[in-house]
C-alpha cells in the first residue's frame, strides 16, 4: 500500500528448507542500480555460491530475500518530498510480509543486510537508521549517498528531487549520507552491528567506502574493511558473496 502497486521479489531457499521443521537466520541482500531482484539471480549466481558455501560448511543455512528497487523510482530512500517511501515501505510492509510467509527467524540476532553500489548504499543506511534490527551489515562497493551538503542537490535531482527546498535538502543530508549518519552515532549505537565494507581498488566509488572506513576509525566503531583488486563488476562482487556469507554466518552461529 505505501508504494501503491505491485512489488516483486526474489528468494533463495536453503537445500533443506523443504525437508525441515526448522526456521532460519535471513539475509537481506540488495541489488544495485539498473538491476532488479533478478541481479544476484542471473548476475551474481547466489544460489550456486551460497549452496556451495552451504554444503562447505563455510555459512550457515539461510533464507536469502532480495527485493525489487527499480520499479516506480529507482533506490532504497524516501523521496525528499514524502511522496515515494521506499524506506518505510521496506521496514513496515515487506519485512513483516517475507518473515510471516516464511519460516523465518524474525530477530536481530538471526538479521543481516548486504547490497552491491546502490545496494550497498541501503546496507550502510538501513543498518545506521535501525541497528535495533540488524546483527551484521554488509556494504559492497557502495553508493554512500552525498558526500558534502553541497553535492546534496545534484544527488536528489538524479532521483526526480529537482524541486526540493534548502530545508528538504539538509533533511535529506543528515538522513542519507553515510557518512553524516557515522558521524552523528551516539556512543551506545557503536558496537551494535558487525560492519563488513569491501570496495575494490579501481572502483569509481571508492572515496565514500573509503572515507566510511577513516570516520569509522576515528569514533572507533568496529569493522573490517577490504580492498581487493577490482572495479565495479559482478566477477569482483561474485568474489565478495562467499565472504558475506561467512560472516553473516559468524553472528548466525552460536558460539
Amino acid at each position: 500500500e505505501i508504494l501503491d502497486g505491485e512489488r516483486k521479489y526474489a528468494i533463495y531457499l536453503p537445500p533443506d528448507y523443504e525437508t525441515s521443521q526448522r526456521s532460519y537466520p535471513v539475509l537481506y541482500l540488495l541489488h544495485g542500480g539498473g538491476d532488479d531482484q533478478t541481479g544476484w539471480i542471473q548476475f551474481g549466481e547466489v544460489l550456486h555460491i551460497t549452496d556451495k558455501a552451504i554444503l562447505e560448511g563455510k555459512a550457515t543455512p539461510m533464507v536469502i530475500i532480495m527485493p525489487d528497487a527499480n520499479t516506480g523510482r529507482r533506490g532504497y530512500f524516501n523521496g525528499p518530498k514524502g511522496d515515494w517511501n521506499y524506506e518505510d515501505f521496506f521496514f513496515e510492509e515487506f519485512m513483516p510480509h517475507v518473515e510471516s510467509t516464511y519460516r523465518i527467524k524474525a530477530e536481530k540476532r538471526y538479521r543481516a543486510v548486504a547490497g552491491l553500489s546502490m545496494g550497498g548504499g541501503g546496507s550502510f543506511v538501513y543498518a545506521l537508521h535501525r541497528p535495533d534490527l540488524f546483527s551484521s551489515a554488509c556494504p559492497l562497493s557502495a553508493s554512500t549517498g552525498p558526500l558534502t551538503l553541497q553535492d546534496t542537490e545534484a544527488y536528489i535531482k538524479r532521483r526526480g528531487g529537482e524541486d526540493a527546498t534548502q530545508a528538504e535538502l539538509e533533511a535529506y543530508f543528515k538522513k542519507y549520507s553515510t557518512l553524516e549518519l557515522i558521524r552523528d552515532m551516539p556512543e551506545e549505537q557503536k558496537d551494535q552491528v558487525r560492519w563488513y565494507i569491501d570496495c575494490g581498488d579501481d572502483d569509481f566509488l571508492f572515496e565514500g567506502n573509503a572515507l566510511a572506513h577513516i570516520e569509522m576509525r576515528k569514533r572507533d566503531i568496529p569493522h573490517e574493511y577490504r580492498v581487493r583488486q577490482g572495479g565495479h563488476t559482478w566477477s569482483y562482487w561474485r568474489e565478495s558473496l562467499p565472504e558475506v556469507l561467512y560472516f553473516v554466518s559468524q553472528a548466525f552461529h552460536q558460539y
